[in-house]
C-alpha cells in the first residue's frame, strides 16, 4: 500500500495493531475505502485545485472536471492524474483552445465541439446500463443534450440523441414511441415554454429528467420559465435539474440506468 498519503500509512499502522488477522485488516481498510478515507494518492501539490481520486469509491464514478475557466495546463494535470490513477476523464464546458491540447497530449481522447466536452477513456469500455434517451424539443438544445449525451458514453451507458420532436409538431414524437417506452431513463431537454416534458411523461413508464435551455425570446428569461414549467409538471414521472444543465440531466440518468440493469435486447 505504497500508494497511501502519509497520514494514511499511520493509520493503517493503527489498523495492524488493531487486527492482527489478515482478513480483518482487509475488511476495515475496506470499509474505510468505501468512505472515501484512504485510497491512491497521485496528485501533485496544487494550489488551484485538490482532485478528489477517492470520488469512484464513494459515488461510483470518478470526479468530473469543470473546464470552464480552468487554465490547460491545469486541465492536463488533473487528466494525467485521472489516468495515472486508472480513471476515466470528463471534462465539461471546455475551451476550444484546451480541448485541442487535451487531444494532442491524449490520443484517446474524444472531443465533442458542440457539447464543449472532452472525454478521455482508459482499457476497454462495457456498456453497464441503458438505454437512454436524450430529447431534444428543437434542434438549438441540441449543445446542452450533446453534453448529457457525452456524460452518459462516459459512464458507460447504452444512450441515443433523438432531435427536434417539440410539441409544435406532436406527430414527429409519436414515430418515436415504442423506442422510447423501453428506456430506463428520458432526458428531455427543452427551451421556450418547455411544453414537451409534460406531453411526454404521459407516453412513457420511466423517470424523465427535464433539463431547461436557455433558448428562447424575451419572456423565456434566459430559460427560468422552461424551468418553472417543468418543475410545475403535472406528469408525475417529471423532475427537473437547472438550466442548460445538460451534463446533470446525463449523470442523474446514468446513475438510475445503471441501477436498475436494464439491457435493451
Amino acid at each position: 500500500m505504497s500508494n497511501l498519503r502519509p497520514a494514511e500509512q499511520d493509520l493503517l499502522g493503527t489498523l495492524q495493531n488493531l487486527y492482527q488477522n489478515p482478513a480483518d485488516l482487509n475488511r476495515a481498510v475496506s470499509a474505510l475505502k468505501s468512505l472515501g478515507l484512504c485510497g491512491p494518492d497521485s496528485v501533485p501539490a496544487n494550489p488551484e485545485a485538490d482532485l478528489d481520486l477517492l470520488r469512484p469509491q464513494r459515488c461510483g464514478f470518478p470526479e468530473v472536471i469543470y473546464g470552464e475557466r480552468k487554465s490547460t495546463e491545469l486541465i492536463l494535470q488533473l487528466i494525467s492524474a485521472q489516468q495515472a490513477a486508472g480513471q476515466c476523464s470528463l471534462v465539461t464546458r471546455i475551451r476550444p483552445e484546451s480541448a485541442g491540447a487535451v487531444a494532442q497530449h491524449f490520443p484517446a481522447a474524444i472531443v465533442n465541439s458542440i457539447a464543449n466536452t472532452v472525454r478521455v477513456p482508459v482499457g476497454e469500455q462495457k456498456v453497464v446500463g441503458g438505454p437512454v434517451y436524450v430529447v431534444t424539443a428543437g434542434s438549438s438544445d441540441r449543445a446542452v443534450a450533446e453534453e448529457a449525451i457525452e456524460t452518459l458514453r462516459w459512464m458507460n451507458v447504452e444512450c441515443e440523441l433523438i432531435q427536434d420532436v417539440g410539441v409544435a409538431g406532436p406527430h414527429r414524437l409519436l414515430q418515436h414511441l415504442e423506442r422510447l417506452r423501453l428506456a430506463a431513463v428520458v432526458v428531455c431537454v427543452a427551451g421556450m415554454e418547455a411544453a414537451l416534458p409534460s406531453v411526454l411523461g404521459g407516453y412513457v413508464p420511466c423517470p424523465v429528467i427535464g433539463v431547461p435551455t436557455s433558448v428562447g425570446y424575451g419572456a423565456s428569461l434566459g430559460g427560468l420559465t422552461a424551468m418553472l414549467s417543468m418543475l410545475t409538471c403535472c406528469a408525475s414521472n417529471v423532475v427537473c435539474v437547472n438550466i442548460d444543465a445538460g451534463f446533470k440531466g446525463g449523470y442523474v440518468a446514468g446513475l438510475i440506468a445503471t441501477r436498475t440493469g436494464l439491457q435493451q435486447n
